[in-house]
C-alpha cells in the first residue's frame, strides 16, 4: 500500500480509515519517460464530473516540469525532422499522431518550463523548429504569451500555430484532415510577429499604444 500510495494512485481518507482510487471511473493514460518506463497516468472523466483531467502527483519518479507525454514514442521522428509540435491535451497528441504526426508531444497539466525547452532543444538540435499548437479561445492564447519569454531565452526557432476558432487540434484534424493542418503549421507566425499582433490587437496604434507595444 505504502508504494501505491507513493505513485499517486491512491489516495489516504480524511475522515475514515483506508484509501480511495484516485483514478476511479477515468480512462488512464500511462506516462512513459524516455527508457519506457511508466512514471505516471492521467485520468480523464466519462461524464460531466471536475475536474476533467487528473494527473499522478509529483513523485520520486514523476515530475511535470520536465516529463513529456508522448514524448517516448516521438523522439526519433523528432530527430529527423528536427522539428516537434507541442499540444497541451492527451486526445491532441493523438489526433497527431494517428494522421501522421507523430514528432508530436503534449504537456502535462502544465506551462511550457525551461526544462521542456532543454529537453526538446537537444533532441532537435540548435537548429530546429518548434511548432506550439494552441487552441484560439483565451487561455490557448494566454498560454502562447507565457511560453515566449522561455523559448527567446533558450534561442530556439519556435512558432505559434493558432487554430480556426471553436477548434482544438483533435477536433480540426478530424474535421478537415492533415493537409489543411499542415497548411497552417506552414504558415505558423513567428514569436515576434505573434507577440507583436497580440499587443496591437490589444493596444491599438494609436501614439500612446506604440509606446505600449513598444514597452
Amino acid at each position: 500500500l505504502d508504494i501505491v500510495k507513493k505513485a499517486g494512485l491512491i489516495v489516504k481518507k480524511e475522515k475514515k480509515e483506508g484509501f480511495y482510487d484516485r483514478f476511479r471511473n477515468r480512462i488512464i493514460f500511462p506516462i512513459f519517460n524516455v527508457n519506457m518506463h511508466v512514471i505516471g497516468f492521467g485520468g480523464r472523466v466519462l461524464a460531466d464530473n471536475l475536474p476533467k483531467y487528473l494527473n499522478s502527483p509529483e513523485t520520486p519518479i514523476y515530475n511535470k516540469s520536465s516529463s513529456l507525454y508522448g514524448l517516448h514514442r516521438a523522439r526519433q521522428k523528432c530527430r529527423e525532422t528536427e522539428t516537434v509540435y507541442i499540444v497541451e491535451g492527451y486526445f491532441d497528441l493523438l489526433a497527431l499522431h494517428q494522421n501522421g504526426f507523430q514528432n508530436s508531444v503534449a504537456t502535462l497539466g502544465t506551462s511550457i518550463t525551461p526544462d521542456h525547452v532543454h529537453i526538446l532543444r537537444n533532441i532537435i538540435g540548435k537548429d530546429g523548429r518548434v511548432v506550439l499548437v494552441f487552441d484560439s479561445d483565451d487561455a490557448g492564447m494566454k498560454a502562447a504569451l507565457r511560453s515566449l519569454g522561455i523559448f527567446m531565452n533558450a534561442e530556439v526557432d519556435a512558432s505559434i500555430m493558432l487554430l480556426p476558432s471553436g477548434h482544438d487540434p483533435d477536433s480540426y484534424l478530424f474535421e478537415f484532415g492533415c493537409e489543411s493542418f499542415s497548411t497552417i503549421a506552414k504558415n505558423a507566425k513567428s514569436l515576434i510577429s505573434f507577440l507583436i499582433d497580440a499587443l496591437i490587437e490589444k493596444y491599438g496604434l494609436t501614439v500612446e499604444g506604440k509606446i505600449r507595444v513598444i514597452s
